[in-house]
């Protein structure tokens, strides 16, 4: 795998709101890695998110490049950026079954479907799921058909916006292990925001501080 074709890079990236710096980074993701960006609340780690992903809302302001190999992602819309998005919430759409919300995921053209959907929740211990509904999926499992519906959707880049917050200390460390493995193997290059020392440390990437 060529990296730089296929790294995230933030090139003198800032963003200011009401004429006060909230944040300046300058960092390169090779994939597979995940670069943590760590601080309080209010210092700008989800609004970086934002301003990569296409939604930084108008009371911000922001200057800077974000690449994907040698792709201006700024010069595109959001829903053409290649850029998945994991929150503290799985979000899953509770009018479709957990099949339904892995086949949304999925590219329109892809072919066998069902066959993607059927391996991809074997991949995280919940084969024969498809047609049960969402809300009667513990927590933990939940997350799981959200980092696969993500993956399934073939992004270029990943951003984890605290997706372990929510869950308890145990489930905490099998989903951290569970989703930076499955980037890992996946190649994709991922930014992790956070307050939490245990999430950087599993992360095993380089961490920027702020505030």
């Amino acid at each position: 795998m060529n990296n730089a074709a296929n790294a995230l890079t933030l090139e003198q990236v800032s963003i200011h709101l009401a004429g006060r710096l909230l944040l300046h980074v300058n960092a390169t993701v090779a994939p597979g890695d995940v670069l943590t960006v760590m601080g309080p609340s209010g210092s700008g780690k989800s609004t970086l998110l934002a301003f990569i992903a296409g939604f930084l809302q108008s009371t911000f302001t922001a200057q800077g490049q974000v690449r994907l190999g040698d792709t201006d992602v700024l010069r595109l819309p959001a829903e053409q950026r290649g850029v998945g998005l994991l929150f503290q919430d799985p979000l899953l759409f509770p009018h479709l079954s957990v099949g339904g919300n892995l086949r949304f995921g999925l590219p329109h053209r892809s072919p066998q479907k069902s066959a993607q959907v059927a391996k991809a929740l074997d991949q995280v211990g919940l084969a024969g799921f498809e047609a049960r509904d969402p809300a009667t999926l513990s927590g933990g499992q939940q997350a799981r058909v959200a980092l696969m519906r993500l993956l399934l959707s073939q992004p270029r880049a990943v951003l984890l916006d605290e997706p372990f917050s929510k869950l308890d200390t145990a489930l905490r460390q099998e989903m951290r292990a569970l989703v930076f493995g499955q980037l890992r193997e996946a190649g994709l290059p991922a930014l992790l925001v956070t307050h939490d020392e245990a999430d950087a440390t599993a992360a095993g990437g380089p961490i920027i501080a702020l505030g």
